[in-house]
């Protein structure tokens, strides 16, 4: 079932994969065919719009050239010249009404020589035509054969003057018609086009009196006005071209619109086909692609069975298909010849595994197994479970074996290790016991069925073993060794416990040269030690034991501000005062420095507090170590301890290292982040010692690098030292951050610092960390 569902999943893969690339390419090739339809409609319609422009224009004239016509055969009309000089005002408007009303002219004028109107027929109600004859006048007079463009009442209107001679100038024929829908719908038939005219009055308000354009799409140029390029409509979008037209008493444009979805139409059809034809391809490719993938899994199917069989460690069947002569028989030629070798290695490292290659002995390894499996065998072995078989373990360390390899060489060192292997067996010759070789110039004995009593004779055998010399050639060897004992059940529970207390016995019996030795709990101090000083850490701090010292920090540019570093002693009742480098390390082992570092903030908050600290710009470092990081609580206790003490945030400085930061750092990172939100300033404590990535200082919200005291204390032996000091405060400047260079030892460190441009620095030069009382003084003496 497995087999085939793989099967199915690599056809799936090979025809999904196959099929996605040629949906991405058909997918590609119908946005570029879309596009390039597209380019080419918007070019097509751009040059019929300019051809629409030109007859547009052309209308214009010629309505200009038929009132030109019309104006001409009223001046030359002798009748109407007589009566103008005569000045028979009823002729006049009689012949300026017939006429006018003959050609369908609007407006049908008599104006005197001095331009002033003498006469006037009008169609309809034109109130605005007097204040409109002003700003006619002058550009028809200007330009005697043109037109010009008015507005009244929101309808643009064409008009013409022409002179009247008898035989001199005598007057002037002014006419003018409204350019209205029929001259659009002449447009609109002639070349498929739709004209709009916009009007802006003088009152700014635009209006569309003509327009060949439906309903929909007008009301929206009503609403949107002149657009900029197109149109777009419910119907689809136009591709407008806007024609300012010179005009008075309001500005006129005529608007140019052809349809893109019109000039696109024809080619709907092909991109159907071409639809049809991809989804054919597709089937046609998946189906191909299908019975491909079906013929390449037919073979990987004996080779996925061939993995499963190496997996279980099964490397004699050989593999099927070999004898093709395409790739695949070749992958399984391949594969075979990789099974066979494998299944060599295998034994190899079997064997390395669990034996050492220079004596043959058992190694490390297989020699806690060997000790796992004895006491589970033990315990259940023959006899109630309350008295198992007892076993014990032997470990020897040879003596002077280093002053062997530097004096005679490493190849008569491992000779010596072959003949001391030799020995051990011949003292162990049972077949239920092991002797094994731990490492190095180490080994192990493990005796089954026997208690304290038989291990130390055992022991004693091999210690009076090795009073024989061992000769090699021309060079003999005295040897001898520490030997540990550990017995189960009585000096341990498990096989890891047994062999760690051997081996502290071993040690032991290495320091007091006493040959063998069993384990005793006085030998592993550190544990009743550990117990003891835990108990006397708490006893410290509830008994107020720990005192604050203080270790200023000066600026080294005149920076305002006074800093220090908080640190802790301990004023042991029978001690004295211990020394941080005595319980710190501890501390941060157990996880009790997080009641250490909650004493140095309330320490540091009653400092700060203080009626002598409050007015002195004060700023105190305080170390944070990683258990204190991780401690999702960490931010909730320092706010509770400023509220209680009424301190500000910014009064502290978080320190803490990049060890520290690097052990988890997602939770540092939000851990800070917290931190700063809350005002604290935090710095880098010993930068350049540990293995933080730049790109990941910068993500953290910190304010200050501390130099490590060793780079700061070495700048004056070397110069290498000194590059890193130095690079360090460009690179901590660059990252808008200020530098503390701590490890002061001399002036001549500390003006070497301040020429660095090093912003603060600390040290023994400066002052040793003071009791509060001192350090206010300290202070006080420096202002």
């Amino acid at each position: 079932m497995r087999l085939r569902l793989l099967r199915r999943s690599l056809i799936l893969r090979l025809v999904g994969l196959s099929l996605l690339l040629l949906l991405i390419v058909q997918a590609a090739g119908f946005a570029v065919v879309q596009g390039t339809i597209e380019r080419n409609a918007r070019a097509q319609i751009a040059q019929a719009l300019d051809l629409d422009e030109n007859v547009w224009r052309r209308l214009l004239e010629q309505n200009a050239d038929k009132l030109r016509q019309g104006s001409a055969l009223l001046a030359a009309d002798y009748g109407f010249r007589s009566a103008v000089n005569s000045g028979d005002e009823d002729t006049i408007q009689s012949v300026l009404e017939n006429h006018g009303s003959r050609i369908g002219a609007t407006v049908t004028a008599l104006l005197g020589t001095d331009m002033a109107l003498r006469a006037v027929s009008l169609s309809g109600s034109m109130d605005a035509f007097p204040a409109t004859l002003q700003q006619l006048v002058p550009p028809l007079a200007a330009a005697p054969q043109g037109s010009q463009i008015a507005v009244m009442q929101g309808q643009p209107y064409q008009f013409v003057m022409v002179p009247l001679r008898a035989p001199v100038v005598i007057g002037w024929v002014l006419m003018g018609f409204p350019i209205h829908q029929p001259l659009a719908d002449e447009m609109r038939q002639l070349l498929s086009v739709h004209v709009a005219l916009v009007v802006k009055g003088a009152d700014g308000k635009t209006l569309v009196p003509v327009s060949t354009l439906p309903p929909g799409p007008l009301a929206m140029l009503q609403r949107q006005g002149v657009p900029s390029g197109e149109l777009q409509t419910p119907e689809g979008t136009l591709l407008a071209r806007a024609i300012p037209l010179a005009s008075v008493g309001g500005e006129v444009q005529a608007l140019l619109l052809r349809s893109v979805d019109e000039v696109l139409a024809p080619y709907r059809q092909l991109q159907v086909l071409l639809a049809i034809i991809t989804v054919a391809g597709v089937l046609l490719f998946a189906v191909g692609t299908g019975l491909v993938a079906q013929r390449l899994t037919t073979p990987l199917r004996s080779l996925l069975a061939a993995t499963q069989r190496l997996s279980r460690g099964e490397y004699d069947v050989p593999l099927e298909h070999t004898g093709r002569s395409d790739e695949i028989g070749n992958l399984a030629r391949s594969f075979d010849h990789m099974r066979v070798d494998i299944g060599t290695q295998q034994s190899e490292i079997r064997r390395l595994a669990y034996w050492d290659r220079l004596t043959g002995l058992p190694n490390r390894e297989r020699f806690r197994e060997a000790v796992v499996q004895a006491i589970a065998g033990a315990a259940d072995g023959t006899g109630a479970a309350a008295h198992p078989l007892p076993l014990a373990v032997l470990t020897l360390d040879l003596d002077r074996f280093k002053h062997v390899n530097d004096v005679l060489g490493y190849a008569f060192g491992d000779r010596l290790l072959q003949a001391v292997a030799e020995r051990l067996r011949q003292q162990v010759p049972s077949p239920d016991n092991m002797v094994a070789r731990l490492g190095g110039n180490e080994f192990a004995i493990l005796l089954q069925g026997a208690d304290a009593a038989a291990a130390h004779a055992t022991a004693l055998r091999i210690t009076q073993s090795f009073e024989e010399a061992l000769a090699f050639e021309d060079q003999t060897v005295d040897l001898s060794a520490g030997i540990g004992i550990a017995c189960w059940p009585g000096d341990a529970d498990d096989a890891d416990t047994l062999l760690s207390r051997s081996e502290i016995a071993m040690y032991a019996a290495k320091r007091r040269l006493s040959g063998a030795l069993q384990y005793d709990a006085s030998f592993d101090s550190a544990s009743s030690e550990t117990l003891s000083l835990l108990t006397e850490l708490r006893h410290a701090v509830e008994h107020h034991e720990l005192r604050l010292y203080l270790q200023p920090k000066v600026a080294l540019h005149g920076q305002p501000g006074l800093a220090a570093e908080a640190l802790v002693r301990w004023q042991h009742p029978q001690r004295g005062l211990v020394p941080p480098m005595q319980f710190i390390p501890f501390a941060e082992q157990t996880g009790f420095v997080r009641q250490l570092t909650l004493w140095m903030l309330e320490a540091v908050a009653r400092l700060l507090a203080d009626p002598r600290a409050q007015g002195l710009p004060l700023r105190v470092s305080v170390n944070l170590s990683t258990r204190d990081l991780m401690d999702p609580e960490l931010s909730a206790r320092l706010a509770d301890i400023l509220v209680r003490h009424g301190v500000a945030a910014s009064a502290f400085c978080l320190e803490i290292t990049e060890s520290a930061i690097m052990d988890d750092p997602l939770r540092a990172e939000a851990m800070l982040n917290r931190l700063s939100e809350q005002g604290f300033k935090l710095s880098i404590d010993d930068f350049g010692t540990g293995y933080s990535s730049l790109a990941y200082l910068k993500r953290l919200p910190v304010d200050e690098l501390k130099i490590d005291k060793s780079f700061v204390m070495g700048m004056e032996a070397g110069e290498d030292d000194a590059m890193i000091v130095r690079s360090t405060i460009d690179l901590a400047h660059n990252l808008g951050l200020t530098v503390v260079a701590e490890g002061v030892e001399t002036a001549a460190i500390l003006e070497r610092l301040r020429a660095l441009n090093c912003d603060e620095a600390q040290g023994y030069h400066i002052a040793r960390p003071l009791p509060v009382d001192d350090f206010l003084a300290w202070q006080a003496r420096q202002g």
